[in-house]
């Protein structure tokens, strides 16, 4: 893999998988950071030519004068400084009568032997915490499977979140009048502007000229960059990761960008399908089947976050040209939208598993999500004593 930074140029603007229409709804929505679909598409635009391009990203990074960090989003699986465990882990747990339903991931609680004395109760997402973790913070997690509550705390205020957010109005006026059009003529939409010193990271698996991309919905120009000391860091993470899957036993898998899991179902009433996504691998069957006629699987419990929604492109193949290596660009249109579950989720399996989409065995159109980014997992290996302490 080839890393790069891409650097704005000016405002980004990134609007989200809804339908839009001036006339109906006056709001674009937006999301950020973009994802592995635009992410592409930019990067296309700059090759001018077909490639089968496998994406790691987009991540954050922050350069100075030293060197550039790597920034991942924070884990979700905290309260404060204490990360929480499974109930089925923590036997010595008050909660353990609690009643909940095993159709669902098993509550997270709290260890019975952690340290609360310094926490003050806030969620993982806090809004005075850091909202990514450098590099280093990540190494240590993959480590000890812990993070000290100092490193929690931003070094400024660009570390509690690295952008802002800028509304703008957009207004068309009537010919030879100063009145706003009454249809299409007014909406609002978000606009990104990043920090001083910091930009989007990404690994591509071909080497790219350095150049300006245009990137987001009104095609703002972005300077891509490569950048050796991202791919130092990122090979450190996946080192430590691969050891830790090779371990065995309790882990924590932890999602580091948008995690798409889709599944294909049959209707019965229309006789037709319908994809259905949700906020875990549907290959990774509960740890606490029900009824015997259920097969036990790895998955204990899940931290999560509201989903982010991904709608992607379709080439029309409709005429399209036999000739593989025609550089030709064809159109294309919506495609549906997905659900994916949100970077920093984490996953508690009884042993680590590897995801479909990442097996020979999946079909190309599964095996497109990983390529594009989406669903890049870190294990961490679980201990009982990393999870009680808090410094």
């Amino acid at each position: 893999m080839y890393w790069y930074t891409i650097t704005p140029l000016d405002v980004f603007l990134f609007r989200d998988a809804k339908p839009f229409t001036p006339g109906e709804r006056a709001w674009a929505g937006s999301v950020f950071p973009p994802n592995g679909h635009t992410i592409a598409g930019a990067l296309r635009g700059l090759l001018r030519e077909r490639k089968n391009l496998e994406i790691t990203g987009p991540f954050f990074c922050r350069q100075d004068q030293k060197e550039t960090t790597l920034y991942l989003p924070s884990p979700l699986g905290f309260v404060g400084s204490i990360p929480l465990v499974p109930l089925a882990w923590e036997k010595d747990s008050h909660l353990q009568q609690a009643l909940w339903d095993k159709l669902q991931p098993a509550p997270l609680v709290k260890p019975a032997n952690a340290l609360t004395k310094d926490d003050d109760g806030g969620s993982s997402k806090d809004k005075d915490s850091r909202q990514y973790l450098p590099c280093e913070v990540v190494k240590k997690y993959l480590q000890t499977g812990s993070i000290d509550k100092k490193d929690w705390e931003p070094e400024n205020e660009e570390e509690k979140e690295p952008w802002l957010t800028e509304t703008r109005p957009h207004n068309a006026i009537q010919p030879g009048t100063r009145q706003v059009k009454d249809a299409d003529g007014y909406f609002v939409e978000n606009a990104i502007r990043l920090g001083t010193n910091w930009s989007l990271a990404v690994g591509v698996n071909c080497k790219i000229d350095m150049g300006i991309i245009q990137l987001g919905g009104e095609g703002h120009r972005a300077l891509l960059r490569p950048c050796d000391s991202l791919k130092t860091q990122w090979e450190e993470l996946t080192k430590l990761s691969n050891d830790n899957f090779k371990n065995g036993g309790k882990c924590i898998a932890y999602l580091v960008t948008p995690g798409v899991f889709e599944r294909t179902r049959q209707q019965e009433k229309s006789n037709g399908k319908q994809a259905v996504c949700r906020a875990w691998p549907w290959e990774w069957n509960l740890a606490h089947p029900v009824n015997g006629n259920q097969k036990q699987g790895p998955l204990v419990s899940v931290a999560t976050a509201k989903a982010v929604p991904i709608s992607g492109r379709i080439r029309d193949t409709k005429g399209k040209d036999k000739n593989p290596s025609s550089t030709k660009y064809w159109p294309s249109i919506p495609a549906p939208q997905v659900f994916a579950a949100a970077p920093g989720s984490l996953y508690y399996l009884n042993e680590p598993a590897t995801l479909f989409q990442d097996t020979d065995a999946a079909k190309p159109h599964v095996r497109r999500w990983r390529q594009l980014g989406y669903s890049q997992l870190l294990w961490i290996s679980y201990t009982d004593k990393a999870q009680g302490e808090t410094k």
